[in-house]
């Protein structure tokens, strides 16, 4: 087992390269779980094959157009079956064979070359345009169908006669006996013998109006790994889902945290060699995934909040919160399973608990992280964990771009007014998410219109090339559900960014401060750094334009100064890269972090118990 990965997924990874570079098959995996098979057809037979059906559709390209000009009124009349007409003259439409161009013989360029068009030809989803482009055909068929039926009437009066009379005096049969049990069809079935197995039934996952609904438990059971859902309430009455990888009796646990407009699915989205879940639970790690309060759905104790009531949070929740709320359900769980397993278990490490517990924390995900551990320290509760591994974490944003200077400007000034009317940034209906899944699908058909969104987008975010519209065509995007952002949340970030300070949220009167944090002014959580007592591994990217180095390094320099036992690293990559892009080198140093917390030994326990 290394980097992450376990030996029998990275003897499937190297084999499937393996395979790649020295097979001209076109077969490859997708992103949706799809699979093309490999063609059994040589190299040799197949450019003949595809060299002769390209003649063949070439001579009936020219035909084909002739021929359906000259027989049109013939087929107007007649109401040819529309596969008739398609047979005879529309042959030549068809989409010729994609040959294979000889400069594309090397591994390398055969292997982008294969992947675009399995990946065309895998992915059934389908765009927006490609949905205008399917109904304008079913329209204009429907019509001519319309047609063909008015012109076979007006030929054939005695049919037309024959269906009004059919229409104005319906007959009613009733068949008898023999007629009813003639009219039974009798199905023939198949008896097991005693040594045949019981069938199992596949079921496929239905995605609504050709989009991609998949879930985090979709994603992680269609690649064989253990799934469980924990419904977590929070002390505010927010229904959290805190997802699972489950090692019962394991004494090492992990837990991830996304960050902002990100859900669970972003730590899976790489399948299983890429994703640092799977790369954790292949190394003997009890996996957790944590879900910030944020969804459309609204999920509360409370039936029946309004929108207003629901999106009234700030960052201070999500630390004070939403992470407490899980990480004493990850206690709780792990301490009666390993406690079930072994009846004389005591809690007996330095936190009082029998097993250890680190946190992968992304973006928004880091910065409540390090907001919880200095808020439970501060009210002297164990925050019960291990280490701390934070990926370009949030808290620190004075140095930022204009178009992020602009957005603090005016949050600020029209705060009173905008959370009156946007309590929050989210798209409200299921129509419109499910035409933003699709627009996503078409970004990926059309390279030019995506290239041209991903330009855009990276403008937005300050230049960051992470790959925007590939993320917006994940999952967790789509019409049933997605992440929003509340309106306290980026203000609290615009508050931050105008004090040069990682503060909790300002609530704008001295006396709503104090009573808050006994004083006039938030919380300087930088000022109690000194309170962190476990191991914090901070890295930060250099192509990052949200949460630039520089910031990411304050808080490396803020933890040096009160004693922190802190690491700083820099790898090349964008925001987005840490999550949802591939990148073995951060993999594997995140792994090596964790491995750095060595799981409780069973005789230890049992000596500190006596």
């Amino acid at each position: 087992m290394g980097n992450g990965v376990s030996s029998f997924n990275q003897l499937i990874h190297e084999l499937s390269v393996d395979s790649d570079t020295s097979s001209v098959d076109y077969s490859s995996g997708e992103e949706d779980g799809y699979s093309s098979p490999a063609s059994p057809k040589s190299q040799s037979s197949r450019v003949s094959w595809t060299s002769s059906v390209a003649e063949h559709d070439k001579h009936w390209t020219v035909v084909g157009y002739l021929l359906s000009w000259i027989f049109f009124p013939v087929k107007l009349l007649l109401g040819l079956p529309f596969w008739l007409y398609r047979l005879l003259f529309l042959r030549g439409n068809s989409s010729p064979p994609i040959q294979r161009p000889r400069h594309l013989q090397t591994p390398r360029k055969l292997q982008s070359w294969k992947e675009h068009f399995v990946h065309r030809a895998t992915d059934r989803r389908r765009g927006v345009i490609e949905d205008l482009y399917l109904g304008t055909e079913i329209f204009i068929e429907a019509i001519f169908d319309a047609v063909h039926k008015v012109a076979h009437f007006f030929l054939s009066p005695s049919e037309a006669f024959r269906v009004l009379s059919g229409w104005a005096f319906p007959k009613q049969h009733f068949p008898d006996s023999a007629d009813a049990h003639e009219s039974v069809e009798t199905v023939p079935t198949a008896v097991l013998g005693e040594n045949e197995p019981a069938p199992t039934e596949r079921k496929a996952t239905f995605h609504p109006l050709n989009t991609d609904a998949r879930t985090c438990q979709d994603v992680i059971t269609e690649l064989g790994y253990p799934y469980e859902a924990i419904h977590v309430v929070t002390e505010d009455g927010y229904i959290l889902l805190l997802e699972r990888i489950p090692r019962r009796d394991s004494r090492k646990a992990v837990y991830l945290q996304h960050g902002v407009m990100d859900s669970s699915m972003g730590w899976v989205s790489n399948g299983v060699v890429g994703s640092p879940a799977f790369a954790a639970f292949d190394q003997g790690y009890d996996v957790f995934l944590g879900n910030f309060r944020g969804l459309v759905s609204r999920e509360h104790v409370d039936r029946s909040i309004s929108s207003r009531q629901y999106w009234h949070y700030s960052i201070n929740e999500h630390g004070t919160k939403d992470i407490p709320a899980m990480i004493e359900k990850i206690h709780q769980v792990k301490t009666s399973e390993l406690k079930l397993r072994d009846p004389d278990l005591d809690e007996a490490n330095s936190n009082g608990q029998p097993y250890n517990l680190c946190a992968i924390c992304h973006s928004l995900g880091g910065a409540g992280i390090l907001m919880y551990v200095v808020t439970r320290r501060l009210e002297q509760k164990l925050h019960r964990l291990s280490r701390l591994i934070l990926l370009s974490p949030a808290g620190f944003h004075a140095d930022s771009n204009l178009a992020f200077t602009l957005v603090e400007y005016m949050f600020l000034a029209l705060a009173p007014i905008m959370v009156k009317i946007v309590p929050a940034f989210y798209i409200p209906t299921r129509f419109f998410r499910m035409l933003l899944n699709k627009l996503a699908r078409d970004f990926h058909n059309y390279p030019a219109v995506g290239g041209l969104v991903q330009t855009l987008m990276s403008y937005v975010v300050g230049g960051d090339s992470s790959n925007w519209v590939g993320v917006l065509g994940l999952p967790h995007y789509n019409m049933n559900d997605m992440p929003g952002v509340s309106f306290y949340v980026a203000l609290h970030l615009a508050q931050m960014k105008r004090s040069g300070k990682f503060r909790m949220f300002d609530y704008g009167s001295r006396n709503t401060n104090m009573e808050v944090y006994e004083s006039p002014e938030p919380l300087d959580l930088g000022e109690y750094y000194d309170l962190i007592d476990i191991p914090v591994d901070l890295v930060a990217g250099k192509k990052d334009k949200v949460i630039r180095p520089s910031m990411v390094r304050k808080h490396y320099d803020l933890m040096n100064e009160a004693g922190v036992d802190v690491s700083y690293t820099e790898y090349e990559y964008a925001h987005l890269d840490f999550t949802f892009s591939h990148h073995e080198e951060l993999l594997a140093y995140v792994m090596s972090r964790l491995q750095l917390v060595k799981s409780i030994p069973k005789d230890d326990l049992h000596e500190h118990s006596d």
